[in-house]
């Protein structure tokens, strides 16, 4: 099974890169057509991975997959109203947003594959603490139901507090460079914003992962099909942003399906020795939960002024 650890992640590195040198000139801005199309190319390679899962080890752990990706892909699209308020805050131009957004999914791949297979190995070895993963699952659901969506505040970010306590941060952008020895004729190590920015991304994403991670964990506790199903939903991540950044509040009632989504896995996690719910009715709640939020937003736009 190693093996296929090491191949994956070697296939997912190098993705990455071929996105960032080949698909794209370095500091250029991407468009949103540019973007529809590389989501629709993540969509489409996790589709096929499906297939090889499938043929490989069996339909019921193809959809277990399947589950955990649209699972994924849909709390996740809650990062995405974090990252429009994290670049806005920090003013970071355009053309650095995608630098930030690819060393941002490289941390989150080796702090989500640590959490994982912690999660899976606590699981199987105390059980009762699927209760408490549910419970948070739960509790998160109504939060975010009743708060309308995730609230941080960069500039009281503990990681940002941390590192300028480390290093001097520069007053400007330096390109895309996150450091930078001497500045203004003043030797040294120089941390700048762009650090900064990746460093509010990475702790937002840790917080993501304590609700996404167990609900995945909900519909199967098979460690490499968690992974996966984790790693092709925040690689399509920043091609998504970009595609939808414009149309962010124009689905009013999104938050509302996340939470509904966190509740109905949470209660799912709780009741599982009681109540077992297979697999592909899981997956068909979450894709009509999606689309019932997605078509009222439409049906019931949010007043203008």
């Amino acid at each position: 099974m190693l093996y296929f650890w090491i191949l994956f992640n070697l296939f997912a590195l190098g993705m990455l890169v071929l996105e960032l040198r080949f698909f794209r000139g370095p500091g250029r801005v991407v468009r949103s057509r540019e973007a529809l199309g590389r989501s629709a190319m993540w969509i489409g390679l996790a589709a096929a991975f499906a297939g090889v899962v499938f043929f490989w080890q069996g339909r019921q752990v193809a959809v277990e997959f399947v589950t955990g990706y649209v699972l994924e892909l849909s709390l996740s699209i809650d990062n995405l109203f974090l990252f429009l308020v994290i670049f806005r805050y920090f003013a970071v131009p355009e053309e650095h947003q995608h630098r930030v957004l690819f060393w941002g999914i490289l941390g989150a791949m080796l702090m989500r594959g640590f959490f994982i297979l912690a999660g899976v190995s606590l699981i199987r070895r105390f059980h009762w603490i699927a209760y408490g993963l549910g419970a948070l699952l739960v509790y998160s659901g109504v939060r975010l139901g009743f708060s309308g969506e995730h609230q941080i505040d960069p500039s009281k970010n503990t990681a940002v507090k941390a590192l300028r306590r480390l290093l001097p941060v520069t007053d400007n952008y330096q390109g895309g460079r996150f450091f930078m020895r001497g500045w203004q004729g003043n030797p040294g190590l120089y941390a700048t914003p762009l650090l900064i920015v990746l460093a509010v991304i990475e702790t937002t994403d840790l917080l993501f992962a304590v609700d996404s991670i167990p609900a995945v964990l909900a519909i199967t506790l098979n460690a490499f099909i968690v992974y996966t199903s984790n790693v092709f939903a925040i690689l399509g991540l920043r091609s998504l942003f970009f595609a939808v950044s414009g149309l962010m509040k124009v689905f009013r009632f999104l938050h509302a399906g996340l939470a509904l989504i966190l509740v109905l896995v949470g209660l799912k996690m709780i009741t599982a020795n009681y109540f077992r719910v297979p697999t592909l009715v899981m997956l068909g709640v979450v894709a009509g939960v999606l689309a019932v939020s997605v078509l009222a937003s439409v049906l019931a736009p949010a007043k203008q002024g």
